[in-house]
């Protein structure tokens, strides 16, 4: 199962942090956040997940393929994968959430599903 997430221009603007202030506009996970096609990405992950009305809920793209992402380019485990989201404000952004969050986003053994869902760089850049 899953649902859309709209897209929401302003939300580096509206992203809330519990603590005050704004995030960075120049850190480099709002650059990349801009970047990266989520919506062509969005196409080609529910093509993946088979009917849109049944099953267990599925996570956003962003989630899943940002997540993927993060752990690559930081070269983490999946567990201090969900820890360093869970602690970092930019992090949840680039996954887009629109406010900080105190808990990780998900099961760490739950890399196993997102990864099989992104068989080759071919399939995405298609």
């Amino acid at each position: 199962m899953f649902h859309r997430i709209e897209n929401t221009p302003d939300l580096l603007k509206n992203f809330y942090l519990p603590f005050g202030g704004k995030l960075n506009p120049n850190n480099r996970w709002v650059q990349l956040a801009k970047l990266i096609p989520w919506n062509k990405a969005e196409e080609k992950y529910i093509q993946t997940l088979g009917s849109p009305i049944v099953g267990q809920k599925a996570y956003p793209v962003r989630v899943a393929l940002g997540s993927l992402l993060i752990k690559e380019r930081l070269g983490l485990s999946d567990r201090e994968t969900t820890l360093q989201i869970m602690e970092n404000p930019y992090l949840q952004y680039f996954l887009g959430y629109d406010g900080y969050v105190d808990e990780e986003p998900f099961h760490h053994s739950h890399f196993f599903r997102f990864s099989g869902n992104w068989q080759t760089d071919a399939q995405f850049s298609q």
